[in-house]
């Protein structure tokens, strides 16, 4: 026969036991003051000097010796090679950064991104063309 001596007992052991969980569950939503978080990378991480190397027409074990292996290779996009690369710190993002390498067939046609380089960019003014505006306003005056 059971007493109820051990009844309540069990009731209030239990009854304790989830106070102390739920309250546990809460301090991860609130965090602990002065806990050190460390910064999470993941991805690839992508300079603009790699960026740079690229040229159009490079075979695919050429980019990927320049880059490295793709995180994702789409099965459904096989010419299409996404870098994605993210830092946080706790739930902070501190930098985020995406590129996407385009080929037909085996040669690349291009860089889309945050990164891009020269021959790929359409913002950006042709090498030389500075001089030679420079050159022909020196001229007209």
């Amino acid at each position: 026969m059971i007493r109820p001596r051990h009844i309540l007992r069990v009731f209030l052991l239990t009854t304790l036991l989830t106070t102390c969980l739920t309250g546990l569950s809460a301090c991860g939503f609130v965090g602990f003051p002065g806990v050190y978080k460390i910064d999470i990378e993941q991805g690839n991480l992508v300079t603009q000097e790699m960026i740079e190397q690229l040229q159009p027409g490079m075979s695919r074990r050429q980019v990927r010796f320049i880059m490295g292996s793709p995180l994702v290779e789409d099965t459904f996009q096989p010419d299409r090679w996404d870098y994605p690369y993210v830092i946080r710190n706790g739930p902070d993002i501190i930098r985020e950064a995406q590129v996407r390498i385009f080929f037909e067939g085996d040669s690349l046609v291009d860089v889309t991104g945050d990164y891009l380089p020269s021959w790929a960019n359409p913002n950006a003014e042709p090498q030389g063309s500075t001089e030679s505006e420079e050159t022909e306003e020196a001229k007209e005056s």
